[in-house]
């Protein structure tokens, strides 16, 4: 059963530790300095059994401004809200700071104790009764029922634990599926055993042996034992407070603020989208990039928020922003934050994450207003398609698309389905489940053929590009996974052909003018007379160049890819005809002869030496010839 955690509330000195004790037995100030100045400093845990077989969870919580960060830090996981007004004070700076803070954290729910009935009389507790009603009346607070205690004389105490059984009886509290979660906000050791860390665990479930990592760190060990209020158990679920030993890590580099959590399921983040409320409470505008202190789960970390839609900010205004933060934080969306000012320290708002691993954006942007309208209407498959579409050719696999979201498991297959079968989602490789948004996949290929186009527009005597220039010039082509991939859905589409080294449009024809197409003819006779003694590529160029070498090379390369003439190597070509000529007279010599030398290649066909090598060495490529010795004789299968 899903254990419901409770969180105290309100200024300093007001009596939450007392009443904790009152209803638990519980004294959760544990630090002699504690004691000594009697005021909570660190947090403080309990717990109470419920009449409906509830255990609540409880974080006792300081309530001094000094240690607003520690409060924050534990009102990070709580269900419910137990606010403490003390009645010979009434409302105080610290019932203020520490409402706005439950509130910035969602915290729907709770009671309002009235503590030290004992010390103010009838008249008095009614006039505190209606201050505190007054000032809770649009809040979540306003209907919540009003308990007036005495953690001396014991008076309303029993009348707490019926209220708090009544609202977690009536109350429906979500399961927080998915991956293990816990913020921490105590570390230590303990001699044999290594590092413990405590914390609310807030998501998943965590057993007895299992790995986790310490982000945004990246510590990874194994759970060698786990406590729930002080007592040892084999499994944790979400909402308990919770030990954790970890076996393999250096509690050294454990901080308050860190996460435990299953391996894989966060990734440490410096810029996240987020709703910020600035509160109506706040003395002065805010103003862009404003340095401020940021509250995310335990963590407490330095950083700036940037107002995507304007210079400044006034107080009751909600803004779409960016939070910059100055270390790594880890989130999931909808997470919930709380701004601290730099300067003097107070709290001045917060809202809820939309993208922990949010892409930079630049201020004043029409696409950043739609981009968190879709945040904000939470359709999952337009938040993947947003996603997905962000990475840009790179694309997401699952397990990246994951942690952005939120989502695991099965839970994110159903999600992915639709988007995958109508193509919304290119599947770029089943292994890792890596996707490209389909419209990024269709720009891309739409770039591709345009890139060709302009290859043929620029070179119309070549047959196509090569591989590897095509790869240069088109982005994302550096990932060779994909560029296979479009490739080969682009040949089988019919919009290019492609061979070994080289690609070009489906409906490519080498294009010639006039003059160029005469030159041609005259290329080729020439190569047609020279029968086997042909020219070296110097004297074709001295021979019909005379400005236009490169035409002139062209030419070669097209005549070559018509079959019309044979590369033997880089100086020498030689007319098809007459090496299918040569190849058959070689044939009938060998059968004849057993085999061909070279002096005897060369009487055959009367080459000197400069042409009859090169001619073998070609036969043997070709698989026509093998040279055995000093002989070339028949393959029993000629290439």
């Amino acid at each position: 059963m899903r254990e419901i955690v409770l969180g105290t509330a309100g200024h300093v000195d007001h009596g939450k530790t007392s009443l904790v004790k009152a209803l638990t037995g519980i004294d959760t100030d544990r630090l002699k300095e504690e004691k000594a100045r009697g005021i909570t400093i660190e947090l403080g845990f309990a717990y109470l059994d419920l009449p409906c077989g509830h255990r609540l969870g409880i974080i006792d919580v300081p309530g001094h401004e000094k240690f607003v960060r520690n409060m924050v830090a534990g009102a990070a996981g709580i269900d419910l809200v137990a606010f403490v007004v003390a009645a010979d004070e009434g409302i105080m700076p610290q019932t203020r700071e520490h409402f706005e803070i439950c509130r910035l954290l969602g915290v729907s729910r709770g009671l309002i104790i009235l503590t030290k009935i004992d010390l103010v009389d009838p008249e008095w507790l009614e006039l505190v009764k209606d201050e505190v009603r007054q000032y809770f009346r649009e809040t979540f607070l306003a209907e919540a029922p009003l308990v007036g205690v005495s953690a001396v004389t014991g008076a309303g105490i029993e009348e707490v634990k019926a209220e708090l059984n009544r609202l977690v009886s009536t109350s429906a509290f979500a399961e927080a599926f998915g991956p293990f979660r816990l913020p921490v906000d105590r570390v230590f050791t303990i001699k044999g055993f290594g590092a413990v860390v405590t914390g609310t665990s807030i998501s998943g479930r965590l057993t007895v042996g299992e790995e986790v990592v310490v982000y945004p760190g990246g510590q990874s060990g194994r759970v060698r034992g786990i406590q729930v209020h002080a007592a040892d158990v084999g499994l944790v679920e979400a909402g308990n407070r919770t030990a954790v030993n970890i076996q393999g890590v250096d509690k050294e580099l454990i901080n308050r603020g860190d996460v435990v959590a299953t391996p894989g399921s966060l990734a440490p983040s410096y810029i996240m989208d987020a709703e910020f409320l600035y509160i109506s409470s706040a003395n002065r505008k805010l103003k862009n990039r404003s340095r401020v202190r940021l509250h995310l789960g335990t963590a407490e970390v330095m950083g700036r928020v940037v107002l995507l839609d304007d210079d400044e900010l006034r107080p009751g205004a909600t803004a779409n922003v960016q939070l910059l933060f100055e270390a790594p934080v880890c989130a999931w969306p909808g997470d919930h934050y709380v701004v601290r000012s730099y300067s003097p320290v107070h709290t001045i708002g917060g809202g809820v994450i939309y993208n922990s691993l949010a892409a930079k954006k630049r201020r004043g942007r029409a696409s950043n207003g739609e981009i968190f309208q879709l945040y904000r209407e939470g359709d999952p498959e337009a938040l993947i398609l947003l996603h997905v579409r962000e990475a840009g050719v790179a694309g997401l696999t699952a397990d990246e698309l994951a942690v952005r979201l939120g989502v695991f498991g099965k839970r994110l297959k159903k999600l992915l389905d639709p988007p995958v079968s109508s193509r919304k989602l290119v599947v770029l490789d089943p292994d890792r489940q890596r996707f490209i948004e389909g419209s990024v996949y269709l720009d891309l290929q739409e770039r591709c053929t345009a890139i060709l186009a302009e290859y043929h527009r620029a070179n119309p005597l070549k047959g196509g590009m090569s591989r590897e220039e095509l790869r240069s010039r088109l982005r994302g082509g550096d990932d060779a996974r994909l560029f296979s991939f479009l490739l080969a859905e682009l040949v089988r589409k019919g919009a290019v052909a492609q061979t070994e080294a080289e690609v070009r449009l489906a409906g490519h024809k080498v294009a010639m003018a006039a003059d160029t197409g005469k030159l041609r003819q005259e290329m080729l006779a020439f190569y047609a007379e020279a029968g086997l003694t042909v020219p070296t590529i110097k004297e074709v160029l001295a021979r019909f160049g005379k400005g236009r070498e490169g035409l002139v090379k062209e030419l070669i390369e097209v005549l070559v890819r018509e079959g019309l003439i044979i590369k033997i190597n880089e100086e020498l070509y030689f007319h098809a005809a007459a090496l299918a000529e040569l190849k058959d007279k070689i044939v009938t010599h060998i059968r004849a002869n057993k085999g061909i030398d070279a002096q005897g290649f060369k009487t055959l066909t009367g080459l000197s030496r400069k042409f009859s090598i090169p001619l073998l060495e070609y036969f043997d490529k070709c698989k026509v010839t093998l040279r055995v010795g000093d002989l070339r004789v028949l393959r029993e299968r000629q290439g």
